[in-house]
C-alpha cells in the first residue's frame, strides 16, 4: 500500500509536495483504516480544487513516475526506441531557478506478509540530462531504520550497490544509460530485489478523465477477456446492474473489414417492456455516464484483484453523486476491498465533500498562490484564521463553498462585450 507520494519541481507544483495517505489520530470513521505491519493506511485521498489550480497535476506527477519506471529501462543509449523514447519531465517555468533544476519523485509504500510487511523508500530526480539522482531503501516491519538497497548521483559519478548481490555489480555497470533508472534495467535483468520495486509499479492504473481523447479511448476499450469469456462478461454485468438493471447482457461479434482487419463490435441488450425479446443498442450510442462506467470497469476490477492505486483524474465527470459514493464505499468495504486496494481522485464534486463519507485526513485541497505556484493541504492540518483545527462535526461542503479552507476559484462578472 502507498503511505506516501512526494514530488517537487513538475509542472505548477515548485517546493515539496506531500501526499500522505497514513491516518492520523482521529476519531472518525475507523472503519476507513486498514492496519497493515506496523502502518495505519487509509483506502482514499480526495483532491479538490478550482479549475486550473494544479490538481490535475497530483495525477499527472504520479503517472509520470509510473512509466518512467516500468519504461526507463530502454531510455538512452544508440538502439533507443522512437515510440518509447526520453521525455524530461516539465519543471516550474515561472522561476529562473526551478524552469532549469530537475524534478524529484519519491514513494514510501509497505507490501504484504508474504513479503513480511516490508516498507520502501523509492525515489530518483530527473532533468533534461537523464536521472540526476536515484535512490532505494527498505526497512523491516519491526526496524526502526532503513538500509540503503543502492544509491546513484550523476554530479557525483557515484552508484553504491551495496544491498545488491555484487554478481549483478558488473552488468548493471555496462548497461545503465543516464536517462535509465536502476530500477527499471535491474528489473530487466531479472534482480530479484529491483524487480520487486518495478513490479509493485505496475499494479496500478491510471486514468485521465479529464483528458477527452483518453477520455474516448478508454470508453473503447473492453475489458480482457470480454469477447471470449462468458465469466468475464457475466461480472460486468453484475457491476452495471449496481447502477443499471436495464442492461442484462452484452452481445459480441468479431468483424473483418474490407482489410483483413478483424474488429469487435459490442451491443448492450436491454429489457424490453412486456416481451421476452432483447433490443440491442450499440454500445458506442449509450449515454456519456455509462461508457465512462464501462471504462472504469477494467481499471477497478484490476486494482481490487491485486491491490495497488486506481488514481483517477476527473472521476465526478459524467457521473451521478451517489455512483461516485458507491465507488468510494467499495475501497472503503474490507469485506469487497480484501487485498488493500486504494483510490486517490481529483473532483469537482463538492457533495462527496462529506463528514459522513470522508475523513479530515482523506480530503486534500490544491490551491495555486498569486506566483501561479499549486500547493496541496489537508483539511486535517488545515487551520482558519483563528488558528484553530477543523472540526469533524463541520459542513466540509457549505465551508468550503464559503471559502474557509481555500482552493476555491475568485470569480469576477462575465464579461463578453464592451459597451459603447
Amino acid at each position: 500500500m502507498l503511505i506516501q507520494f512526494n514530488f517537487k519541481n513538475f509542472k505548477s507544483f515548485k517546493d515539496d509536495t506531500v501526499l500522505d495517505l497514513s491516518a492520523t489520530k482521529i476519531t472518525e470513521f475507523n472503519n476507513h483504516v486498514i492496519n497493515i505491519g506496523e502502518e495505519k493506511i487509509l483506502p482514499i485521498a480526495a483532491i479538490f480544487g478550482a479549475n486550473a489550480s494544479g490538481k490535475s497535476n497530483v495525477h499527472q506527477a504520479f503517472r509520470y513516475m509510473c512509466n518512467y519506471v516500468i519504461n526507463s529501462f530502454g531510455f538512452g543509449g544508440d538502439n533507443q526506441d522512437k515510440n518509447n523514447a526520453f521525455i524530461p519531465p516539465t519543471p516550474f517555468l515561472f522561476d529562473n531557478t526551478s524552469k532549469n533544476d530537475s524534478s524529484s519523485f519519491e514513494v514510501y509504500f509497505i507490501t504484504d506478509e508474504n513479503d513480511k510487511y516490508k516498507t520502501y523508500n523509492y525515489g530518483f530526480c530527473v532533468d533534461k540530462q537523464g536521472v540526476k539522482e536515484e535512490w532505494l531503501n527498505s526497512k523491516a516491519k519491526t526496524a526502526k531504520k532503513y538500509k540503503n538497497i543502492f544509491y546513484r548521483n550523476r554530479e557525483e559519478d557515484e552508484l553504491i550497490l551495496d544491498g545488491i548481490s555484487s554478481k549483478n555489480h558488473e552488468n548493471i555497470r555496462i548497461a545503465l544509460e543516464n536517462e535509465a533508472l536502476v530500477v527499471s534495467l535491474g528489473a530487466k535483468l531479472k534482480i530479484q530485489c529491483l524487480k520487486k520495486i518495478r513490479d509493485w509499479f505496475l499494479k496500478h492504473e491510471v486514468a485521465d478523465f479529464g483528458n477527452p481523447l483518453e477520455n474516448f479511448l478508454l470508453s473503447r476499450f473492453i475489458p480482457e477477456g470480454f469477447d471470449e469469456d462468458e465469466e468475464v462478461r457475466k461480472n460486468v454485468i453484475n457491476y452495471f446492474s449496481s447502477f443499471d438493471e436495464s442492461i442484462v447482457d452484452f452481445k459480441v461479434e468479431k468483424i473483418t473489414d474490407g482489410e483483413g482487419k478483424e474488429h469487435i463490435n459490442v451491443d448492450a441488450l436491454h429489457k424490453v417492456i412486456g416481451s421476452d425479446a432483447l433490443e440491442a443498442i450499440p454500445l458506442r450510442e449509450e449515454s456519456a455516464g455509462t461508457l465512462k462506467m464501462f471504462s472504469l470497469y477494467s481499471g477497478m476490477k484490476s486494482i481490487l484483484d491485486n491491490g495497488g492505486i486506481f488514481f483517477v483524474d476527473e472521476l465526478n465527470s459524467r457521473l451521478h453523486p451517489l455512483l461516485v459514493r458507491n465507488f468510494l464505499v467499495t475501497f472503503i468495504d474490507s469485506n469487497i476491498n480484501k487485498n488493500h486496494a486504494q483510490i486517490i481522485f481529483t473532483t469537482h464534486d463538492t457533495w462527496s465533500l462529506s463528514n459522513d463519507m470522508l475523513r479530515r485526513d482523506e480530503i486534500w485541497f490544491v490551491e495555486k498562490d498569486k506566483n501561479g505556484a499549486s500547493h496541496l493541504y489537508s483539511l486535517v492540518d488545515f487551520q482558519d484564521v483563528d488558528g484553530d483545527k477543523i472540526r469533524k462535526d463541520e459542513n466540509y461542503e457549505k465551508n468550503y463553498l464559503l471559502g474557509k479552507y481555500g482552493a476555491i476559484p475568485e470569480l469576477k462578472t462575465i464579461s463578453m462585450c464592451r459597451g459603447k
